[in-house]
């Protein structure tokens, strides 16, 4: 079996995690660049990266990166590359772009040529000027940075934040894909206590029993190349049955979540049960203000409001003084928070142990980190 390359994309800040998702799947060669790891991997590779990668955005089967600088480079360069080796004579493709730093900066017109170049490439293959288009569906990207194209196939279709568990959510939700990095980041494991006291939809709580459970993330849902003939069926069969067995059914999780909102809990339980870990997870109706426990070395991790509405911040910084007031006297436990305010630290009263910049869709924030002491060993 030939070997090809994938990047999966991510948003930025959480590289570092997809990369190391990556390696723990198995596979080498893997680079990191701004917003992408690109890895070596084969055909087979393609169903089971996009149903275990928990924190990329989506993934990208690689056909050929080059410089461009004129528009007749990106169409030779373009028609040079195997297209036909993966759209059939009836197949159906867009083209989106996007440029940044780059002689070629009309996107519209980038798009326009990449898509002219295959067109031909393909008529040559299949000896046709003509195109019926009722087959499978393929999305090409040209990317142009700094004058280097790079041109790929969507593997995934829907972005891989699309679990297919979230049938409904409150206001404000969070990526399931940052979610499940946010987890990834903290010292959060299967044995010990996790407390998210502002679960709104269920995200957080909902991505830890996920991975405390070994659940791949995209065990319920469909990708745009199970559709694509190259991709043999069995290969898609094996993945989501290998994916089925490795569910850790009998790990028992201690993950309790809480909100203010009794609506947001009625939808978080919900979401839950669409996943199939409503057993593991305890939701409640509850004020943070409240919040009291005889554990020990437990982990709370969080997206609380951040008061981005006028006349809401006010209100959003007496309550990060007052959760700081609160998580501060758990010694023992570890506190991660998620938020876009820049003065959290001082309305918390702790500087935090570690801060790092991410972004929750398109709102830059920062993911505050205070640990508290390992638990000791059994």
């Amino acid at each position: 079996m030939s070997e090809i390359e994938l990047i999966a994309t991510s948003t930025f800040g959480l590289e570092s995690v997809v990369k190391k998702e990556i390696i723990d799947l198995g596979y080498k060669d893997v680079k990191v660049e701004n917003g992408k790891v690109t890895f070596s991997a084969e055909e087979k590779d393609i169903p089971r990266v996009n149903i275990w990668l928990r924190s990329a955005d989506r993934v990208f089967l690689k056909m050929g990166e080059f410089k461009a600088i004129t528009f007749e480079e990106l169409f030779e360069k373009t028609k040079a590359l195997p297209w036909e080796e993966w759209i059939t004579e009836d197949g159906e493709f867009t083209v989106v772009g996007k440029a940044v730093d780059s002689k070629l900066m009309s996107v519209p017109d980038c798009q326009a040529i990449v898509k002219k170049a295959v067109v031909e490439k393909l008529k040559t293959k299949y000896h046709t000027e003509w195109f019926k288009e009722t087959g499978a569906k393929f999305t090409i990207q040209v990317a142009l940075l700094k004058d280097i194209a790079t041109l790929t196939i969507d593997t995934s279709g829907e972005g891989l934040h699309k679990r297919g568990y979230r049938e409904s959510s409150v206001e404000a939700p969070i990526k399931e894909t940052l979610a499940a990095a946010l987890i990834n980041l903290s010292y959060w494991n299967h044995e010990r206590i996790l407390v998210d006291p502002f679960c709104g939809s269920g995200t957080i709580p909902i991505e830890a029993a996920m991975i405390g459970k070994n659940i791949a993330p995209g065990i319920q849902r469909s990708f745009a190349s199970e559709n694509w003939p190259r991709i043999n069926k069995e290969y898609w069969k094996e993945a989501k049955i290998n994916a089925r067995k490795a569910i850790l059914q009998d790990r028992k999780l201690n993950i309790k979540a809480f909100d203010i909102d009794k609506e947001a809990i009625e939808i978080s339980k919900e979401n839950a049960f669409e996943i199939g870990v409503d057993d593991c997870i305890d939701f409640n109706v509850g004020n943070v203000l409240d919040f009291k426990t005889h554990e020990k070395y437990g982990v709370i991790i969080s997206n609380p409001p951040y008061g981005e509405r006028l006349g809401n911040k006010e209100k959003v910084e007496e309550l990060y003084t007052k959760i700081g007031k609160i998580f501060r006297q758990l010694d023992t436990w570890s506190i991660y928070i998620i938020t876009s305010n820049e003065n959290f630290e001082k309305l918390y009263g702790q500087k935090a142990d570690r801060k790092r910049k991410l972004y929750n869709g398109r709102i830059k924030v920062d993911y505050y980190q205070y640990y508290g002491p390992r638990p000791p060993k059994k």
